[in-house]
């Protein structure tokens, strides 16, 4: 029987936690997908994973949903083992590539998640009805799953992971295949659980997603923690900089000046520059002794993507970035 759950037991903790794979068609290389991870999860968080392909996030995921063991390290859910049956019932989870039984109904599928997590009779009834209604299937929830849009399968996975009323969820991907109301919808939902006091662990490649929702985050690169904190100090953190336009020179003659700038593009008869706050006078002289002008000078707004590639540059790495990043 499992030991009652202590109040002070954090919903995740991970220590040195890492996983290394053997692959290729002997086995004979191996693969670190994570390497001496430490995570902690307060209660009633919402707590974002970020990171590229590769960095480990799903790993992590598959490791306390107990799909993967660890090579070495450990952790726990609630203060007990990932492999505690009991513990598990409390959470709800939403893989990534939710594949649900297709010529299941979307009630009969919600309803045997409600089965396996233990409620029955008018409980369950009621239960099901309540989440198919929160996602907004209750018109659709007679009908089989393979008829179902990606958009619609991703809100009745979601479903089955509400349907237990969790004290956790762990949500891997949890916007992907959504419209955008849809995904303001998924936002709205995660947000309300947080209220309920419910922990929610997720990871997004959707940077204003997670700009949106998460109280802390973690950035993860090559299996390791390279950023950890709140979002607001995360950015509060970083070297104010200067974003200004100057006209009448070229990109080279800007750089020519002598200071150092974090980037400088032409943008048609202007050239558009990022550079520290503590170069700035230096550069707004400069600029005017060599004849130019500035028509815009003012703070720039240091973003989460930012924070992202900076953390990718300084391990080494590299992404393509537009609105979104993979992970």
């Amino acid at each position: 029987m499992m030991q009652p759950i202590s109040p002070d037991a954090p919903p995740i903790q991970a220590r040195g936690l890492s996983k290394t794979y053997k692959v290729g068609f002997w086995f004979n290389r191996t693969v670190r997908a994570l390497q001496g991870l430490d995570l902690e999860v307060g209660a009633g968080q919402i707590y974002g994973l970020l990171g590229p392909n590769g960095a480990g996030k799903s790993t992590t995921i598959k490791i306390l949903m107990n799909l993967v063991r660890p090579s070495g390290g450990t952790a726990q859910l609630f203060g007990h083992p990932v492999d505690h049956a009991a513990t598990r019932r409390l959470v709800g989870f939403l893989p990534e590539n939710p594949s649900p039984y297709e010529y299941l109904t979307g009630r009969e599928f919600v309803t045997l998640a409600g089965h396996l997590s233990g409620l029955s009779g008018h409980e369950l009834d009621q239960r099901v009805t309540e989440v198919l209604g929160a996602v907004e299937l209750g018109s659709a929830e007679k009908l089989q799953i393979r008829r179902y849009s990606k958009g619609m399968v991703q809100r009745v996975a979601l479903a089955q992971a509400l349907v237990g009323k969790p004290r956790m969820l762990i949500l891997d991907e949890p916007t992907s295949g959504l419209d955008p109301v849809g995904r303001r919808q998924m936002r709205d939902l995660i947000l309300a659980e947080r209220d309920r006091g419910t922990t929610v662990l997720f990871c997004s490649h959707i940077i204003p997603d997670v700009e949106a929702l998460c109280d802390r985050l973690a950035v993860l690169v090559g299996g390791r923690r390279v950023r950890e904190g709140s979002v607001q100090e995360l950015l509060s953190a970083q070297v104010p900089t200067v974003e200004m336009v100057v006209e009448g020179m070229q990109v080279d003659q800007v750089k020519a000046l002598g200071v150092a700038l974090e980037s400088a593009q032409a943008l048609d008869g202007r050239v558009l520059i990022q550079v520290a706050d503590t170069d700035s006078q230096r550069l707004l002289g400069g600029v005017l002794n060599a004849g130019g002008r500035v028509n815009r000078m003012q703070p720039a707004r240091f973003s989460l993507e930012q924070l992202f590639m900076d953390a990718l540059k300084e391990s080494g790495r590299a992404t393509s970035v537009g609105g979104e990043i993979n992970t």
